[in-house]
């Protein structure tokens, strides 16, 4: 097992220059997501966390709810509300497993498959544009920092 670093005071309090400009970022990103989910949600009463679990269904040909969870860093009780309202849209469908009937699958319906194609895209189509026009090493850079804040914020709870 990996030994936890602890951070000193020394260390803790060079990293406050940082929390301003870190804060204001990270809640541009959310007031942008926040408008970007409200276009969403005029395309057939989707949230955007709804059609990424039909999106990442859509690319499998089945998953299980717990592997659905890890995918789209949602808890299994939030989860399972969301595929409860999908199911009753009849965007997805539940099966049991035919080996072990403890397991079930969800699968996407052709309804929800034809709402994926459909639909607009995760991101706002400015943010799309601007990204495609960066170098591609900016692309990585850019991804890669995101991905690595998302984990400096913790586990899911």
């Amino acid at each position: 097992m990996a030994e936890k670093i602890v951070p000193t005071e020394i260390e803790l309090s060079s990293v406050t220059a940082f929390d301003l400009p870190i804060f204001q970022s990270l809640r541009r990103l959310q007031q942008a997501g926040e408008v970007h989910a409200k276009r969403l949600a005029r395309f057939g009463g989707l949230s955007p966390m709804q059609l990424m679990i039909l999106q990442v269904l859509a690319g499998e040909a089945r998953l299980t709810a717990s592997d659905l969870s890890g995918r789209v860093s949602l808890t299994a009780a939030t989860l399972s509300g969301m595929l409860d309202r999908l199911e009753e849209r009849g965007l997805l469908q539940r099966q049991r497993d035919d080996q072990d009937r403890r397991r079930q699958w969800l699968l996407l319906s052709d309804a929800g498959r034809e709402l994926v194609q459909q639909a607009p895209t995760l991101l706002p189509p400015e943010f799309r544009r601007r990204f495609a026009a960066l170098k591609e090493w900016e692309r990585h850079s850019l991804t890669a920092a995101l991905l690595r804040a998302a984990e400096l914020c913790g586990e899911m709870e």
